[in-house]
């Protein structure tokens, strides 16, 4: 007869907070420091834990690099991923393709807003060894494919512009849809974001719609 497995809530919600805490103090280092010069002991100091806490949570720096960069990117720790959240949900709602690309800009803000610095620094970091550079290559096929998905999407509900290809509707999409676009005009020179999501919209529906 096997043994059952103890659970107790008190320590998984005390595990949870944890790791809560590694990542946002990891996230803020990075942004200050950069990859390469914040080491696993200063996250542990910073976040209040010891060093083989973090190493044991999350195993290399650059696998707590790439959870920090999901949480970012999805506004939170859950499982959900950022296609299925609740804020990306006017998207598959439209019942336009303006509409559509109105709705995309908004996620592409709220993602700019939340992950645009920690993103460029994977982009920094991507010479510093394989795992980086992977999750460099990773977060740039999957911005390709969900470019490709919001097109497939437009073309449900409308039409793209006249002699443009689902695949260049696509590398249109995905130039625009790149988070350092909000790192430079919003982050750098100052534009509010309201102004920021018009400029979006306006040059997603140019450059998909015509």
């Amino acid at each position: 007869m096997g043994t059952r497995a103890y659970y107790s809530p008190i320590r998984a919600e005390a595990a949870r907070i944890t790791r809560r805490a590694i990542l946002e103090t990891s996230h803020q280092l990075f942004l200050e420091q950069g990859f390469a010069a914040t080491s696993i002991a200063d996250i542990a100091a910073a976040a209040g834990v010891a060093r083989p806490t973090v190493l044991s949570v999350f195993g290399t720096k650059a696998t707590l690099l790439k959870e920090v960069v999901d949480v970012a990117m999805a506004g939170d720790d859950g499982p959900l991923p950022v296609a299925q959240q609740p804020w990306f949900q006017p998207v598959w709602r439209a019942t336009t393709a303006g509409g559509c690309l109105d709705a995309y800009a908004r996620v592409c803000l709220l993602i700019g807003r939340r992950a645009s610095g920690v993103i460029e620094v994977v982009r920094r970091a991507s010479d510093e060894g394989p795992e980086v550079a992977e999750l460099w290559d990773v977060l740039q096929r999957n911005r390709r494919f969900g470019a490709g998905t919001i097109v497939a999407r437009v073309r449900e509900i409308g039409r793209t512009k006249r002699g443009l290809t689902e695949q260049q509707a696509g590398d249109q999409l995905f130039m625009v849809n790149d988070s350092s676009h909000y790192l430079t005009l919003v982050t750098e020179r100052g534009w509010e974001e309201p102004t920021f999501e018009r400029w979006l919209a306006s040059n997603m529906r140019h450059n998909v719609l015509g």
